[in-house]
């Protein structure tokens, strides 16, 4: 049985992954240089997605595994493969029929290395095999999201985090975060987004893990959430300056999104919340739709209508946007949600298929029912 869902941050996954949309665009849109230095920081939503991912999958499965050990493993498993391999291999194939084309009229890409294609079909391409950012590119987030799958049952077993008090909770969530920075700066990296292909997968594992403390701060917190929203916003702010005034991105954004990813999930659900409105919640329900089709389709769009990236009139961007919105909505009820559920239905590994435990109650309505994202 599944709890009240937390709509708030389905929105803010939703907004997130239209960030991320910009950033890839953000050439084409002939911004003055403030709103380009704002987009160019689009690649940062990813990490929200990480802190948002660790903390939805301890709500849904920290005790289901802890309470079935192992047998549980394979039907967890089986619904992340559900969640992101259907969608990704029908956007690959997409990202196959521009590499042919391209190939076909002499005008064969870089960004489409066929010795490759192997380890996207399996999601691998951002465990140290390659040195590009290949194929479509924002997939390399959800390589390293396979990874936290993998391991979250090892973590999920080896730690309860309802036996740590609040302070070690937090303690966890800060030493984190602070390991994530001491790592990048050992690399002479001052940006999250830098080395992708090398950071990338640890940069996943670290957030992941403090999204599921977080997820146990909430449980913590959730009925008397008042307090301890109002700090969670408040840190989050003061961050979010001391980013501004010079505290470095690799420690300042994560801090930001962890506090602020608290505050949204403790004021969720909470009347008057105008992260709620239906558009902006369906933007959310489409956000994995958005971020992994919109790459390709704008490589495509590009090869197609645009001559120069720097020079693209207004009324072409929108209609890309427009192309971009269209096509999430269609993936999402086409492909994401019915491959969903023939997956989810099927019995490949023992534990798994129909006759998976539901979702245990738990006191004060449950577990959050916000699907994850990468």
């Amino acid at each position: 049985m599944r709890g009240p869902e937390l709509k708030a941050l389905t929105s803010v996954r939703g907004i997130a992954a239209w960030f991320v949309v910009l950033f890839h665009i953000r050439f084409a849109l002939g911004l003055p240089d403030p709103e380009m230095h704002l987009l160019a920081k689009g690649y940062l939503a990813v990490d929200f997605f990480f802190l948002l991912s660790g903390f939805v999958i301890w709500m849904t499965w920290g005790d289901r595994i802890r309470t079935g050990g192992l047998s549980v493993v394979p039907g967890f498993l089986r619904r992340r493969i559900a969640r992101v391999w259907p969608l990704h291999l029908v956007l690959l194939a997409f990202g196959v029929a521009i590499a042919a084309t391209l190939e076909l009229t002499g005008r064969g890409s870089d960004q489409f290395p066929w010795h490759e294609l192997p380890l996207h079909i399996l999601l691998l391409q951002n465990w140290g095999f390659t040195e590009h950012l290949t194929w479509n590119d924002p997939a390399w987030s959800i390589s390293c999201e396979l990874a936290a799958y993998l391991l979250f049952p090892l973590l999920a077993l080896a730690m309860d985090w309802r036996r740590v008090p609040s302070w070690g909770l937090i303690a966890a969530v800060a030493a984190l975060l602070a390991l994530l920075h001491a790592i990048f700066a050992s690399r002479g990296a001052w940006a999250l987004g830098q080395e992708i292909l090398q950071l990338g997968l640890i940069r996943c594992l670290i957030e992941f893990a403090a999204g599921t403390a977080i997820g146990a701060l909430w449980l913590r917190w959730r009925e008397h959430w008042r307090l301890p929203a109002l700090l969670s916003f408040g840190l989050a702010l003061a961050f979010a300056a001391g980013w501004a005034l010079g505290l470095p991105e690799t420690l300042a954004a994560p801090a930001t999104f962890a506090a602020l990813l608290l505050g949204l999930a403790l004021t969720s659900a909470k009347r008057g919340n105008p992260l709620e409105i239906a558009p902006l919640h369906y933007l959310g329900e489409i956000s994995y739709a958005t971020y992994l089709s919109h790459y390709l389709l704008w490589f495509a769009f590009k090869l197609a209508f645009v001559e120069n990236e720097h020079a693209v009139p207004w009324p072409m961007v929108a209609g890309f946007l427009l192309l971009v919105l269209l096509a999430s909505v269609a993936l999402y009820h086409l492909v994401e949600r019915p491959a969903q559920k023939w997956v989810n239905a099927l019995k490949l590994l023992p534990g798994t298929g129909r006759g998976t435990a539901p979702l245990q109650r738990r006191g004060g309505g449950g577990p959050p029912s916000t699907s994850d994202m990468i």
